[in-house]
């Protein structure tokens, strides 16, 4: 393994382990503030903590433009010359515009944020919120299939019926009664997260990485803070006693851990990037159990195995025989 791929893979493993441990400051910060409230503080500190990254970016490249000013104002003259006669329509400008992109992207991590918060908040469970949660790795080759048309192969769906399975050991102790609506929140939240990256994923290409999570995240933010205001929500003393929660959920588990990722995804293989990612669920489990004390029952525990593995197995390997690979 190169060096680079080492570096790589050794910073998949600690965004993992700041996401997996993120979901014992979302419980924490439940004890003395709302949901609305928690993420507008965590994401106003988490696209402040891009603000550094985003300067040094624009001051590198206003010195690497300085010798090549002309030849790219011939080339801007002669694409203009050549677009005149090939002028894309409005939705087109729209879904290449960075802004818009940034926004839509901010609306779907906004949405799915809050539900995810609600879910922590009414099942005070780190490790259960991180395991449902890592559903949206299974999702997302679904979602791909049915709105993408994007093929899937076996694996997938036996992924699928191994999570599936996961869920009813973890959630329905007693009958269907017993699915409580943190359980529901968070299933939908893995859905919300899995839409969300195939929204980046077909729209996000032409958007610089820092420029997107940047814009994502003031959008989030700021619909946040328009929550809590609207329903009266802001308390800054509640605010002042969680405040570890809130640095590490913002700095931490949005500013550094998303650069990490970043990083990490520049010399990781996507597929072995996402296995190493879905440890995130793992590592929650393993915070509740330190930080939480949290015990689950025999029954919860093979229902997270599942969960895992079956989070595992949706992103097979492509060296597999041609009719198991899912693309």
């Amino acid at each position: 393994m190169k060096r680079q791929e080492i570096i790589g893979v050794l910073a998949l493993l600690l965004t993992a382990l700041i996401w997996g441990f993120a979901f014992v400051a979302q419980v924490q910060g439940m004890d003395s503030m709302s949901p609305l409230f928690f993420n507008a503080c965590r994401f106003t500190l988490g696209a402040l903590s891009l603000v550094p990254i985003l300067m040094w970016q624009r001051g590198r490249k206003t010195g690497e433009s300085h010798g090549h000013q002309g030849a790219e104002a011939a080339m801007e003259r002669s694409a203009s010359n050549g677009a005149r006669d090939h002028k894309p329509g409005f939705w087109q400008s729209l879904l290449a515009n960075p802004v818009f992109v940034s926004v839509l992207c901010g609306i779907v991590l906004f949405t799915a944020s809050t539900l995810q918060q609600y879910g922590i908040m009414y099942g005070k469970s780190a490790g259960r919120a991180g395991f449902l949660t890592a559903l949206y790795i299974v999702m997302v080759p679904l979602l791909a299939f049915v709105l993408l048309r994007r093929r899937i192969g076996i694996l997938v769906f036996a992924a699928v019926a191994m999570a599936i399975v996961g869920f009813y050991l973890l959630c329905i102790t007693d009958g269907f009664g017993s699915i409580g609506l943190a359980d529901i929140l968070l299933v939908f939240t893995a859905m919300l997260f899995a839409a969300h990256i195939l929204v980046i994923d077909t729209l996000g290409s032409r958007v610089d990485a820092i420029k997107l999570s940047f814009g994502q995240f003031c959008t989030t933010a700021v619909l946040s803070w328009a929550g809590s205001l609207i329903e009266g929500s802001v308390n800054w003393t509640g605010a002042f006693h969680a405040w570890m929660p809130i640095i590490y959920a913002g700095i931490g588990s949005v500013g550094i851990a998303y650069t990490l990722q970043v990083v990490g995804q520049q010399w990781v293989p996507p597929t072995r990037a996402s296995l190493l990612m879905s440890l995130e669920s793992f590592f929650s489990a393993v915070g509740g159990a330190i930080f939480l004390g949290e015990v689950m029952t025999p029954r919860g525990y093979l229902g997270c195995a599942l969960i895992f593995f079956g989070t595992l197995l949706a992103q097979a390997p492509a060296k597999l025989p041609k009719f198991m690979r899912k693309d």
